[in-house]
């Protein structure tokens, strides 16, 4: 290799190099701005043990499946499944075993879900923050829908995943609403926004978080501290929950919670 070349490859690689640097000094300085919010929306999805809480997977062995205390269910009279996409393993498994209607919403999917011995109701229509319609799909509040079919004054039990929407609908739903969910399965989307914090803080006045589940959809190294963006987190009213008051740390992520994407790398949050 003579001078010249020799010369051209080590600019080059200083180049190279360079372009390397610059590209991690922009990504930190797009990622660490955003890491306390983080953290102090990881820290408010620490899990609490329950001293009165046998868990049980209802729906999918994997994608679209969900913990909750299978115990605590029994006085439920009626589910809500928010984010069907044509399939709802869970609202079947729950209506078949606990006797109860699941009413369906997904303004996205028409497909009607089959579950035999089940009774599953179907709405084209989305929850939101209010009636509205937007690109001819229609959506409206938690509490509407409630009011809509007679069960405002229900005990419920719900399971949401709607992508990133459920933020604004579950900050505009009242307490006294909230309040009548007994148990709420809920895959929240995001891990930046100020108002992620605040959806929690308000969750957690009326429920217990019991359980905290990264999707492997999900795993990546932008989120940090949160090791994925989609995470399933089981919050259990306290009026059915009893925390474990000896117990000061995280509950340990129960072996219930099976990897959504069988195959593929699995990242899940190491409670310290």
């Amino acid at each position: 290799m003579t001078g010249s070349v020799r010369r051209e490859v080590i600019k080059v690689a200083f180049g190279a190099a360079l372009c390397a640097l610059a590209g991690g000094l922009l990504q930190a300085a797009l990622i660490w701005p955003k890491v306390p919010a983080r953290r102090a929306l990881l820290e408010a999805l620490r899990p609490v043990r329950l001293t009165n809480c046998t868990l049980k997977r209802f729906g999918h062995p994997n994608d679209g499946g969900y913990v909750m205390c299978a115990n605590l269910l029994d006085n439920a009279k009626v589910a809500y499944s928010y984010g069907i996409e044509g399939r709802d393993e869970w609202g079947c498994d729950i209506s078949r075993q606990y006797h109860l209607a699941v009413h369906e919403y997904d303004c996205f999917d028409p497909r009607h879900p089959v579950c035999e011995g089940g009774q599953l109701i179907f709405h084209p229509e989305c929850i939101g923050v209010n009636a509205e319609v937007v690109e001819s799909r229609s959506f409206d509040s938690l509490a509407n829908q409630l009011a809509r079919n007679g069960d405002q004054g229900k005990n419920i039990v719900a399971k949401i995943d709607v992508e990133g929407a459920e933020w604004d609908s579950l900050l505009s739903t009242p307490d006294e609403v909230l309040d009548r969910i007994e148990q709420f399965s809920i895959e929240l989307h995001g891990t930046s926004d100020p108002k992620f914090l605040a959806v929690i803080k308000k969750l957690k006045k009326t429920f217990f978080v019991v359980n905290t589940h990264v999707n492997n959809f999900s795993c990546g190294v932008t989120p940090w501290p949160f090791p994925g963006w989609a995470y399933e987190v089981l919050f259990v009213n306290k009026r059915l929950g009893v925390a474990d008051q000896n117990s000061k740390s995280a509950a340990p992520l129960d072996a219930l919670n099976t990897i959504n994407r069988p195959g593929h790398h699995d990242c899940q949050i190491d409670w310290k």
